[in-house]
């Protein structure tokens, strides 16, 4: 006969199973509307980062020359989404699917590391409930975005950092070493910013070594080779030969204006931290004041490698949200698994220290919890489909009046148009040819931009076509980006355009 800790055990694990069920319907749906948190992903990153996945499937090539191919520099997530639309077909609904599989995925990362570690199984459990009812979590996870894949590997390679030592013999232990360094370079190869999170894993390293300096720069040698070679080879074989334009493009596009006095340097990376309350705020102010306790009163915890790890992970990637100066609120989708096991680990040793703070502090965990819960209901009960009503509205619309037969959308949001309905597009705002020169070389039909026209790019369009508004599609919430214009490209009579092509083509033709 089961016990009532086993019962209680079971019950607990089952309804974190319907919790994490709840995630998987609506695929089709918005990120949720009038939600905390503003984020232009949802107009574009589902559809950049997987566009090599989804023309590789539809056209026999990941690469359009002179558009915007970040598959160059972080492949990883569009060979994932690749292997996937290989046997579902081009569907945003797989794409997310796969992106919750691999949130599913973390959520049991999080239990193996915390069992590797021995911590109760109510603080593994917390751990994991916190993450799969966090309503934060539950938006961004929803969209095939990088940080889900990210969060994988960089918790793998923990985990198999944390097994080494258990190993029977050297030969499993340094292939578990091996296999944790390969584990960081495909972190990083799925986005580049897991380079911030390199130092939470040498320190696991470490802590895996027992504080033996020997030790320690032999797993350090072993593993960082391994994440060395294998990123060289990727680099220096494959990209360098023949994508080093596009390689080194998205590192162009992604710089943002930053601070040029120390004030302003002070200012960015607080409001990097500050960030972290998009999470939860009652639960980031609580595990400040853990991390407070800790330093004082708590110090044993330290003893436990995952809770410096998390701080280190934590305090990397604030250290890049800073440094890019662009507070986005899925970029913290990173920092949340690694804050809430600083949350879980420090209140079990509250807990273990003095039983009436840990209770107060469970119960802030538990009232956060549940407003949590209510969210992630709400959301789930009300989804919307305005984005893709928008997409296939759009995508008919061009269908029906393509009298010359050119579909070829020009737009930002053109690559997420492409995944949803399969419409060929390219970017207007992205790509390794300037505007002018990709309109020369691909002759898109049609326009489509948010809102507003924006007059850089009108200026360069008009250099070989007119705009013909035709359509409106609403979507979305933001009142800056919630009507989707649609334009005819009607090309302008030779005498009239001012672009010069060959000018041109003598600029580009190495890229």
């Amino acid at each position: 006969m089961m016990s009532k800790s086993r019962i209680f055990t079971f019950l607990w694990t089952a309804a974190v199973c319907a919790l994490y069920a709840v995630h998987l319907f609506h695929l089709r749906a918005d990120f949720p509307n009038y939600s905390p948190w503003m984020d232009y992903s949802k107009y574009t990153d589902e559809g950049w980062y997987g566009s090599a996945a989804v023309r590789y499937i539809l056209t026999g090539s990941w690469r359009v020359q002179g558009d915007f191919n970040p598959a160059a520099a972080v492949p990883m997530w569009p060979v994932l989404e690749g292997l996937v639309f290989h046997f579902t077909g081009v569907s945003i609904v797989a794409a997310r699917a796969l992106a919750l599989l691999v949130f599913g995925a973390n959520l049991l990362l999080t239990w193996a590391l915390f069992r590797v570690q021995q911590q109760k199984t109510w603080t593994t459990l917390l751990a994991i409930t916190l993450l799969a009812g966090n309503a934060f979590l539950y938006s961004f996870s929803r969209l095939a975005l990088l940080e889900p894949a990210l969060i994988f590997w960089t918790l793998l390679a923990w985990l198999l950092i944390l097994r080494a030592p258990e190993a029977a013999g050297a030969r499993v232990r340094y292939t578990f070493l091996v296999a944790a360094g390969l584990c960081l370079c495909l972190a990083i190869l799925t986005k580049t910013t897991g380079i911030f999170l390199l130092p939470a894993a040498f320190y696991l390293l470490w802590h895996s070594a027992e504080h033996r300096v020997r030790v320690f720069a032999r797993y350090a040698a072993v593993t960082g080779a391994a994440a060395g070679i294998s990123w060289s080879a990727y680099y220096f074989l494959l990209v360098h030969p023949r994508y080093l334009t596009d390689y080194y493009y998205l590192f162009a596009v992604n710089q943002m204006p930053q601070p040029v006095t120390v004030g302003g340097w002070i200012g960015a990376f607080w409001y990097a931290a500050h960030g972290a309350l998009w999470i939860d705020k009652p639960l980031t102010v609580l595990t400040a004041v853990l991390i407070v306790f800790s330093v004082f009163f708590l110090r044993r915890v330290w003893r436990n490698g995952l809770f410096p790890a998390a701080l280190l992970a934590i305090a990397g990637y604030v250290l890049f949200i800073g440094y890019h100066n662009n507070m986005q609120p899925r970029y913290y989708q990173v920092i949340a698994f690694p804050l809430v096991f600083v949350l879980c680990l420090g209140l079990a040793a509250l807990w273990e220290r003095w039983r009436w703070a840990g209770m107060g502090a469970l119960a802030v965990v538990l009232a956060s919890l549940a407003l949590n819960l209510r969210m992630v209901a709400n959301y789930a009960r009300h989804p919307e489909y305005t984005f893709v009503n928008a997409a296939n509205e759009l995508t008919r619309y061009i269908d029906q009046h393509s009298e010359d037969g050119n579909r070829l959308l020009l737009s930002i949001s053109g690559a997420d148009i492409t995944l949803i309905t399969h419409l060929p597009s390219i970017c207007d705002d992205f790509g390794t040819y300037d505007l002018p020169y990709r309109i020369h070389t691909y002759h898109p039909g049609w326009y489509a931009a948010w809102n507003e026209l924006d007059p850089g790019s009108v200026a360069d369009i008009n250099t070989q076509y007119s705009l013909r508004e035709v359509a409106h599609f609403r979507a979305f919430d933001d009142p800056d980006r919630d009507d989707l214009v649609l334009y005819k490209m009607v090309p302008l009579p030779a005498e009239k355009q001012t672009y010069n092509a060959a000018e041109e083509v003598a600029e580009n033709a190495g890229k």
